[in-house]
């Protein structure tokens, strides 16, 4: 295995593309305090971070994250902007008061963005309304969407709408890519764009390079996860170093979250997927 590096100066990105892993991922190296996490990150080379829970940390917390990616010079990613329906219409069901409680929590992660310097955030449009047609479902999304854009423009930032695959998230209403883009075309607005997850897009859909070179003014973030397994790439079938070595021909310069689980436990589990996304990136 390589040796790790470790430096207390602002880092390099190792990488070709802004590989963004999250707490938890290099744990066993770095133990279990946030702002270590983060700088061992940094010292691997990585110059983007996600956090899907970053709204639920303590306000002190997310500060001193935040104060120690821009120490790293490391770009925020995606946080979860409100609360998800699984299991229940929301968005879908055009219910004013569900309505209402979504763009509450839009508002309120506006801040957490400026907080934390993030620039998007993950919306996932919860489940579909077996009682509508899907047509009118998509109409009451896009209406929704339209307003929430309307909070977020004003301040630069961006929402980003995520497709999950049946198999993980059945009965959700938005599944498929060229559903987030047709959407997207219709809400019209830099605020609202694609979360195109490879994971999930390869389970959903497959055909993976000509989705994505389809979507690709539409989309403004990437997610990684091999299948089976949701692991670091090289242990699933995907062929991650061409997708990647596409991506980055498109002169892709946004955040690619390693939102996935290590495929070994402990160090050697840690080392092998900084080694995998070296790997990956050597196209």
């Amino acid at each position: 295995m390589n040796m790790l590096s470790k430096s207390k100066t602002t880092s390099m990105n190792t990488f070709k593309l802004n590989f963004a892993p999250h707490l938890g991922m290099f744990k066993n190296h770095a133990g279990s305090d946030p702002i270590d996490q983060l700088n061992f990150m940094a010292d691997q080379g990585f110059s983007a971070f996600e956090d899907n829970g970053m709204k639920g940390r303590s306000v002190e917390t997310q500060k001193k994250m935040a104060e120690t990616m821009a120490k790293r010079n490391m770009t925020m990613g995606v946080f979860v902007a409100h609360k998800i329906y699984w299991q229940e219409p929301n968005l879908a069901s055009g219910n004013k008061e569900k309505r209402e409680e979504f763009l509450s929590q839009i508002r309120s992660s506006v801040e957490v963005a400026k907080r934390v310097n993030a620039k998007w955030m993950t919306v996932v449009p919860g489940h579909v309304d077996l009682r509508q047609n899907m047509s009118y479902q998509t109409e009451h999304v896009i209406e929704t969407l339209k307003q929430a854009s309307a909070i977020l423009e004003p301040h630069n930032l961006t929402m980003v709408l995520e497709p999950l695959n049946f198999r993980n998230h059945p009965g959700l209403f938005l599944s498929e890519s060229p559903q987030a883009y047709q959407i997207c075309k219709a809400v019209d607005s830099p605020a609202c764009k694609i979360l195109f997850d490879i994971y999930h897009q390869q389970i959903q859909e497959g055909n993976l390079i000509p989705n994505i070179e389809q979507c690709w003014d539409e989309i403004a973030y990437f997610q990684i996860g091999d299948n089976p397994g949701r692991n670091e790439p090289t242990t699933g079938e995907i062929n991650y170093k061409n997708v990647f070595k596409f991506i980055h021909s498109k002169g892709y310069t946004g955040i690619l979250g390693m939102e996935h689980g290590n495929s070994i436990k402990g160090k050697e589990g840690e080392e092998k997927v900084i080694d995998a996304y070296r790997e990956t990136s050597n196209f």
